[in-house]
């Protein structure tokens, strides 16, 4: 079982699909308990950086996220960063070093929507069937700088921005692995199996 958290943000639906396509059972929740118990979390995408971290600190105290495997997915993996700019400075969970910026005007039209490409910059088993300059869909305005030992790839668009990072247990994907195809799916299905080993 894997618990996506809900901090009221608007694709939880088409998550649980996903991960039901794959073969896992996937709840929605914010119960601690429940959480434990499962083999995986993810945090989805879509949403406001302050009222999702606000939701997840609450959390926190709770349970460690340290001790099961988290995919964070657009926003979600934003949360992972020390603090945004988003509307302001605000803290993040700080579990991978740096900082959510807004993309830069000269980087073209703002939000970043559409198939954009990716660099595969680090192998990592979340990356299993996925080649380099393989598609993927990005809806965001905001991105995560961080140093390059957490960035699995990155993407052009008039910046180059991490779309993949990774540290230990923690997994987090810039694009949308939900609308993103086969591909996204396969990457779904990548991180049920790196859940279970």
């Amino acid at each position: 079982m894997i618990s996506i958290i809900n901090y009221g943000v608007g694709n939880l639906k088409s998550i649980s699909k996903a991960l039901e396509f794959v073969g896992e059972r996937a709840i929605v929740t914010l119960d601690p308990q429940k959480i434990k118990e499962s083999v995986g979390m993810v945090f989805p995408g879509v949403g406001a950086f302050k009222a999702a971290i606000r939701v997840l600190e609450k959390l926190r105290s709770k349970i460690e996220f340290s001790d099961i495997p988290v995919l964070g997915i657009c926003l979600g993996m934003q949360l992972f960063a020390t603090d945004s700019t988003e509307g302001g400075l605000y803290r993040g969970l700080n579990l991978i070093p740096g900082r959510v910026l807004k993309l830069p005007k000269t980087a073209g039209k703002i939000p970043h929507i559409g198939w954009n490409s990716i660099k595969i910059r680090k192998e990592h088993e979340i990356l299993d069937g996925i080649e380099d300059d393989s598609y993927f869909y990005f809806a965001h305005s905001y991105y995560l700088k961080t140093e390059p030992r957490y960035i699995l790839t990155e993407t052009d668009y008039g910046v180059s921005f991490p779309s993949a990072v990774v540290r230990d247990n923690l997994i987090g994907f810039q694009f949308h692995l939900e609308k993103s195809g086969e591909l996204g799916i396969r990457i779904i299905e990548n991180f049920v199996n790196f859940c279970k080993r």
